[in-house]
């Protein structure tokens, strides 16, 4: 196969058999763009093979490192500082951190540094570890190795991030570019080589590209041992699709163009190797150019927990304003009559000065009600979220045994955010499909093969107990009467082999609810690209058919019809894997091949078949001359071949879009054309990718004379080439006659048509954005079940006349002028139920997100039930993406798996990137990534229902202790007239957050749920409630303040007015300020600790440990405390062993205050469970009384109530298809009555006497 060279000896020489545009020769003097080099914004030179003049200034470009991380080591303390302190509470503390140093304070200035460098440290060191690990998968990327020239013709392996501009590299089959290459030669003789840039632009598609003209003799690793070229062309920009330069060689000047440009992240295909040299590196690629910095997320919660700290701060300067205000008139009125304590020279205490000292006092209450903000609310949600992330990495379920990758939370950030998600917007390829195409069905002569029941029709068979394909088969009256007889075969043999089938699945151990879209078969389809299943077409059985002509045309057709080459034999079985532009065209060779028709050569002119012949019952091989090849491209939606058989027929095969393969049809050709709709309708609703096969026989004169037409045009250089090219085509693709149709499978990923079901009765709207074309875009709608067949579909593109004039005046006309007439037809269907879907072709969606139209577009978008938008570039991804998020203010999922969907990632409120395909350039700009699709499911229903409820609760709850707590003291300085002593010890103060109420809290945060996984996966609706925040509403947050202003009076009046009045002790010995304390301390911390016990619907041994250890941990810290030496227990010495613990009031008012305090949250959940129950309460008491177990039917109709009503999804079209069969039966039993009360006999009966 290959030469002494190294290049590829398959004599074929594409630029030779390409028609149109994709292979042009550029000259400078019919292309105006290279008049602008030179000159600003194309000043850019490089020195080919001379990276050392790179080196330096002016012509030293970035080396090839890529980098996504958010700081480096020079910018870490800054930046990251600058994000804790944008914190109000935090900003508050290093405040009274400050202030602490000074006499005002009321604690030692340890008891309030020491908590901020904490929380500030634990949040620091949090980002620096998030980041360090966008750091190494960075690495990862970089450390890629590539083949690059050291001189003398010699190769060596670089690493990514070695290569620099002027670099010259040798890129392998099946490997990514390093970056911006320019094509200088490949393994084909004429300079060609086939590019993947599914991570660029999601099209599946492989691009030609082509090198110059004059680095074509560059064969070899030796012929660059003296290579020296300089290219002048454009700077750095994003656009994917221009490239203006020249190459300067040998004091020639060569143009370039964008054929001639090989871009970072995009991968070689179907050629065995290329040489490059490097244009564009690192942060000047257009991949990189296309994305953006990584940006600061934070959750709608966190972003409202500010709002919560700025009431409570409200709140503090309100009481430190009271306490000011008191105590200055106090101190005017009656502190000034205390001579005897010399008050004058202590500035808090100046009776002459009492607005100084108010002031002074003002300081000191802001500083000493510190507690009602909650320092380490913070730096607990931080450490709950990176658990919580922990928790959600280990998941078994969201582990993928085939890619062997599970989920990775690259940032915690936005755990509880996944609980709140409206709108999904999703890429296609790589994201909800395999870019895998498989035979599915084909339509030849009007008889449908392949069989023809899907999910839907067999769901609802079920739920119907009828049999949907003989309900299809007796309501079909399109087909005519000679086909009759074979249709009435197909139906009956489909039966029977659907009957094996779901009784050979009863072994199988993944069922239906695995992947719709899993071909139902008793063995697994070994053949990869064909998944076709009929015993009329295989084992050649075909040559039993009545139009034998027909069935071998069509076979032959898909054959020779593509742009295939076969590149390896099995030599077992003798058949040929092959590689194509398409992965439908590989289907289509692979099925051929199945079918007898075996494509095993090919040449500049000639293709050879091993055919099946039918008269003999042998295989021949044949050879058809190639005479001309008029390939397919998005404009004209076909694809010609005009051959020559032995006997010197010629013949015109064609295959395209069905649309237009009917338009060029001939009358005589049309005979199948009204079955084969009816076909191409049910492949469109399991959706298949389908393409029309016709032909058409040529005479030899007529053939001459149009070629010769046809070879002017080729050879036409100009800006008319193109059109005077389409003529000539349109003058010979015309007359066919229709063989027949053939339905491939753009197979999904497993799973997604259930996750997406799971995700519509969750309430979330799933957005399908993808730069594939429109057909292929709707077929995936309809396979993933984001389209139905009774779907209005709204269809948003510029017309053919409008685009062709290319005016934004008149292209705004036309695309408000539409958005007017749907929103017309919307306010007309009666029903406002009704289920729209919008399709929006990527031009004309360009016009629509501008400012002036954008109000028309967004309305009806976001109020249609399904969005496709297709031809989409990753600028507009992006830009789609910000104005949803701003117009609906949901919170917005972005989701896909390559370069071109960083910008849509990155703009979303969460980003998650696919990790299971070879690119990571979408992960690596991702807050989560997914092995696939379908675990997407999983973590917003189940993980992100957790996780909201869980940090919802958390913060309401420490509220309500630090409310609980800190205005104790409040009431303190009330009781005491302002004296300024402080209730608690100083130790008392900062165990309080740090150690004795925070475990619990952490607790919760972790591992609190409400219901369990199986029932969040079967109850979606549940997860509504995030949508709607019914956990964390103003309401919510003042109902928990108002708890804990009761809680702290009830605990403070308690104690206070039960130690006042009487001795304490049997001696007769009263309550101290310390006894006081202790004892409001002590009740304090039973009751924020059995409040939470009331919180937690989830127990287990750990919650039980954290809330009852950090009562015991209070006791044990009296002991420990008091045991020491007066000179550091202070007014704490033995106050438990002596005091506390021998005092029967201590331990009847803690039980006294516990009760009191928790009655009011008590009454409140029992009137609400009463009457007033959420979602969650009814199921948790359902799962209680085991009514799941004992009472599965009342279980089954709450879990079929709870199914929000929604109109995509796969339930959703089973319902729809419910309805249809339902309307279509009740028309078929009238139609019946009718027919039997109108007939001769039945009146004959009815008019005769009894």
């Amino acid at each position: 196969m290959t030469g002494s060279s190294g290049r590829t000896k398959r004599k074929i020489r594409w630029s030779k058999l390409y028609s149109f545009a994709c292979l042009r020769p550029v000259t400078a003097e019919h292309d105006p763009s290279q008049q602008l080099l030179g000159q600003p914004g194309f000043s850019r030179v490089v020195f080919c093979n001379e990276p050392l003049q790179h080196k330096a200034k002016p012509y030293k470009y970035p080396k090839n490192y890529v980098s996504t991380t958010k700081y480096n080591v020079v910018t870490f303390l800054p930046k990251a500082l600058f994000e804790q302190f944008r914190r109000v509470a935090n900003l508050y503390f290093l405040l009274a951190a400050v202030l602490s140093i000074t006499s005002l304070a009321p604690f030692t200035p340890t008891s309030l540094i020491a908590p901020l460098v904490f929380v500030v440290g634990v949040s620091m060191i949090k980002e620096a570890v998030e980041d360090w690990h966008r750091f190494l998968q960075d690495l990862n990327v970089n450390s890629r190795t590539v083949k690059a020239h050291v001189g003398d013709g010699k190769f060596i392996d670089r690493s990514w991030k070695q290569l620099s501009v002027g670099d010259v590299v040798k890129v392998n089959k099946n490997e990514y570019f390093p970056s911006d290459l320019l094509l200088l030669s490949s393994s084909y003789e004429d300079g060609i080589c086939y590019v993947e840039t599914m991570n660029l632009d999601g099209e599946t598609n492989l691009k030609v590209k082509r090198c110059s003209e004059a680095t074509l003799g560059l064969i070899n690793d030796q012929a660059f041992g003296l290579f020296s070229a300089t290219v002048r062309c454009e700077d750095p920009n994003p656009h994917l699709y221009t490239f203006v330069g020249n190459l300067e060689l040998k004091n020639v000047s060569f143009p370039l163009c964008p054929a001639t440009l090989l871009l970072r992240d995009s991968k070689l295909r179907n050629t065995d190797y290329i040489y490059g040299v490097v244009i564009f590196s690192g942060p000047d690629t257009k991949a990189v150019r296309n994305s953006t910095r990584s940006p600061s997320k934070r959750s709608r919660i966190e972003r409202k927990m500010d709002l919560v700290i700025y009431l409570l701060f409200t709140m503090l300067l309100l009481i430190s304003l009271v306490t000011a205000s008191g105590f200055a008139r106090f101190l005017k009125s009656e502190m000034v009559k205390w001579w005897y304590l010399s008050l004058e020279d202590d500035p808090f205490f100046n009776p002459s000065k009492p607005e100084v000292s108010g002031f002074l006092q003002f300081i000191r209450a802001l500083i000493l009600y510190g507690y009602l903000i909650p320092i380490s609310l913070y730096v607990s949600i931080e450490v709950v979220k990176v658990l919580q992330a922990m928790l959600i990495n280990k998941d078994i379920e969201l582990y993928d045994e085939v890619t062997r990758k599970s989920v990775q939370t690259r940032t915690s950030n936005l755990n509880e955010e996944l609980g709140q998600v409206g709108m999904i917007l999703s890429d296609k390829t790589g994201t909800l499909t395999c870019n895998q195409m498989e035979f599915r069905k084909c339509s030849i002569a009007g008889i449908s093969y392949g069989g023809d029941i899907n999910e839907i029709d067999r769901a609802a068979s079920k739920r119907m107990n009828v049999d949907v394909e003989s309900y299809r088969f007796s309501t079909d009256e399109f087909e005519t009467a000679s086909q009759s007889g074979e249709m009435f075969e197909f139906s009956v043999g489909d039966i029977s082999t659907e009957k094996a089938v779901q009784g050979g699945q009863r072994h199988m151990q993944n069922s239906s609810a695995e992947n719709s879209r899993i071909s139902y078969v008793e063995e697994e389809a070994v053949i990869k690209g064909f998944n076709f299943r009929d015993d009329r077409l295989l084992n050649k059985k075909w040559i039993y058919r009545s139009n034998l002509s027909d069935v071998t045309m069509f076979f032959r057709v898909m054959a020779l019809c593509h742009t295939g080459i076969p590149v390896e034999e099995d030599d077992q079985t003798h058949k040929l894997k092959y590689e194509a532009e398409s992965p439908e065209e590989v289907s289509f060779l692979i099925a051929a091949q199945e079918f007898g028709f075996q494509f095993f050569q090919r040449s500049q002119s000639v293709m050879f078949l091993r055919e099946f012949d039918p008269s003999t019952g042998n295989e021949v091989e044949r050879k058809y001359k190639l005479l001309n090849l008029l390939e397919f491209c998005s404009a004209r939606k076909r694809m010609s071949v005009i051959v020559s058989n032995e006997e010197g027929q010629i013949f015109l095969l064609c295959k395209g879009a069905d649309n237009i393969i009917f338009d060029r049809l001939a009358e005589n050709g049309r005979t199948y054309q009204q079955a084969t709709t009816l076909h191409l309708s049910n492949y469109a609703e399991d959706g298949f990718r389908t393409l029309a096969f016709a032909y058409r026989k040529l005479e030899v004169t007529e053939y001459e004379q149009w070629n010769s037409i046809f070879k002017v045009a080729k050879t036409t250089i100009g800006p008319e080439r193109e059109e005077i090219l389409e003529k000539a085509s349109e003058m010979i693709e015309k007359d066919l006659i229709l063989l027949g149709v053939a339905a491939v499978e753009d197979k999904l990923q497993k799973g997604v048509p259930e996750c997406i079901d799971k995700l519509a009765q969750a309430g979330i709207k799933i957005w399908l954005l993808t730069g594939d074309k429109k057909e292929t875009a709707i077929n995936i709608g309809f396979a993933c079940s984001l389209l139905r067949q009774d779907m209005k579909q709204f269809h948003l593109s510029l017309g053919r006349e409008t685009a062709t004039t290319n005016q934004l005046k008149a292209m705004k006309k036309d695309i408000l002028n539409q958005l007017e007439s749907f929103h017309k037809v919307k306010s007309e269907e009666g029903n406002e139920d009704a289920p729209l879907a919008l399709v929006v072709d990527g031009k004309a969606l360009e016009i629509a997100l501008r400012s002036d139209v954008k109000d028309q577009f967004l309305p009806l978008a976001v109020n249609c039930a399904s969005v496709i938008c297709c031809r989409v570039s990753p600028k507009q991804k992006a830009l789609i993406t910000r104005l949803v998020k701003e117009h609906t203010g949901r919170t917005t999922l972005a989701i896909g798996d390559g370069a071109n969907d960083v910008g849509m990632i990155q703009e979303a409120d969460i980003g998650v990137g696919i990790s299971g395909m070879e690119g990571m350039q979408a992960v690596m700009a991702s807050d989560i990534s997914l092995p696939q699709f379908h675990f997407l499911g999983r973590l917003l229903i189940v993980h992100g229902h957790w996780c909201y409820k869980r940090i919802s609760k958390m913060i309401l709850y420490f509220v309500y202790k630090n409310i609980a707590f800190g205005l104790t003291l409040f009431y303190y300085e009330l009781y005491t007239r302002f004296a300024g002593e402080v209730l608690y010890d100083d130790w008392y103060m900062a165990l309080f957050n740090v150690i004795l109420t925070s475990l619990p809290v952490i607790s919760l945060g972790v591992l609190e749920q409400d219901v369990s996984s199986e029932v969040c996966l079967q109850f979606p609706a549940l997860y509504q409630q995030g949508q709607k925040n019914i956990y964390f509403t103003w309401k919510r947050i003042l109902g928990w303040i108002l708890n804990g202003v009761v809680a702290s009076l009830v605990i403070f009046l308690s104690n206070i007015y039960t130690l006042s009045p009487k001795a304490f002790q049997k001696n007769g010995a009263v309550a101290d300020i310390t006894h006081l304390g202790a004892m409001t301390y002590t009740c304090i911390i039973w009751t924020v600790n059995c409040q939470i016990a009331l919180i937690i619907n989830h127990f287990t041994w750990i919650q039980h440990l954290f809330i009852w250890g950090s009562i015991l941990i209070w006791y044990v810290f009296l002991l420990i405390y008091g045991a020491l030496p007066p000179a550091y227990s202070q007014r704490g010495f033995r106050v438990l062993i002596e005091a506390l613990g021998p005092a029967p009031l201590y331990w009847t008012v803690t039980l006294f205050v516990v009760v009191v305090s928790l009655l009011p949250y008590f009454i409140h959940i029992i009137i609400q469970r009463s009457f007033y129950p959420l979602d969650d309460h009814v199921i948790q008491e359902m799962k209680y009384f085991r009514k799941d177990v004992a009472d599965n039917q009342m279980w089954e109709r709450e879990r079929s109530n709870s199914i929000k009503m929604t109109q995509i999804g796969f339930s959703a079209r089973v319902d729809a298809r419910i309805r249809f069969l339902k309307e279509h039966l009740h028309q078929k039993k009238q139609l019946i009555y009718r027919s039997v009360t109108s007939s001769p006999i039945f009146k004959s009966l009815t008019s005769s006497p009894a």
